[in-house]
């Protein structure tokens, strides 16, 4: 089997002196791993474009016993800059790349996930974009909405009463639901939103990545959503931030 597609390099090793592994997301095929056969020293097959964060135009086949895949060979399409000079921007890029990698996006969803990543990078590729650690947040938001796991924030899932401009909601955890104040129970462990938080995940939702310097929330407004959002990967995608990597719980 061969198969050539675009990929975004997420990661990559030496397993022997000339030979390398690389991670990365294809467009058609989701998360793929692959060995790269003198991919530190080749420059007619991958002319210099193994390394994170290019994205690659890669062509992959089988190996004989179908053990492994090997690339055969690669072309770089896109390679960030400034990316690679910021460290708080590589940082950011790198959370990204462990919740995507933590979330095991199957192929039938590589391309929601492809366009996501790659729209990600050109935000944070961006001389001027305003950098906030909400940005990897509004990532794992995103990324759990496009493989169809966040829940409806427009409307009170107990009542059906819609949530547009209450200046108060609540998301009950347990239930990974919101809810109008009228239908908030006691004992529900929830969180209070205000309706800009609810705005910002609504638009993180519906605009492209490259768009989200224009969600500029308060301070309030962004501790809300990054809580919901944390609390969401936790309890309902089982994953946690620890020492710099996602362990399920």
């Amino acid at each position: 089997m061969q198969w050539t597609d675009e990929a975004i390099v997420l990661r990559l090793g030496k397993f022997r002196e000339t030979d390398l592994w690389v991670r990365f997301l294809s467009r058609e095929k989701g998360l793929v791993t692959a060995f790269a056969f003198g991919g530190s020293r080749s420059r007619r097959r991958f002319t210099g474009c193994l390394d994170v964060f290019n994205v690659i135009s890669v062509s992959v086949a089988s190996s004989r016993d179908g053990r492994f895949l090997n690339m055969r060979e690669a072309t770089l399409l896109e390679g960030p800059e400034l990316l690679r000079r910021d460290w708080q921007r590589q940082g950011m890029a790198a959370n990204c790349v462990r919740f995507l990698e933590a979330m095991d996006v199957p192929p039938d969803n590589a391309g929601a996930a492809f366009e996501l990543m790659r729209g990600t990078m050109h935000f944070l590729e961006q001389e001027g974009a305003a950098l906030t650690p909400l940005t990897p947040m509004l990532f794992r938001f995103r990324l759990a909405a496009d493989q169809g796991y966040v829940p409806d924030l427009g409307s009170c899932a107990r009542c059906g009463r819609p949530l547009a401009g209450l200046s108060q909601v609540n998301f009950v955890v347990g239930e990974g639901a919101a809810c109008c104040p009228e239908c908030r129970r006691y004992g529900d462990m929830s969180l209070s939103l205000g309706q800009e938080a609810l705005d910002v995940l609504a638009k993180v939702k519906e605009y492209s990545p490259e768009a989200w310097e224009s969600l500029c929330p308060s301070p309030e407004s962004a501790r809300q959503a990054s809580r919901l959002i944390d609390a969401f990967v936790r309890y309902h995608l089982g994953l946690e931030w620890i020492n710099g990597r996602f362990k399920a719980m």
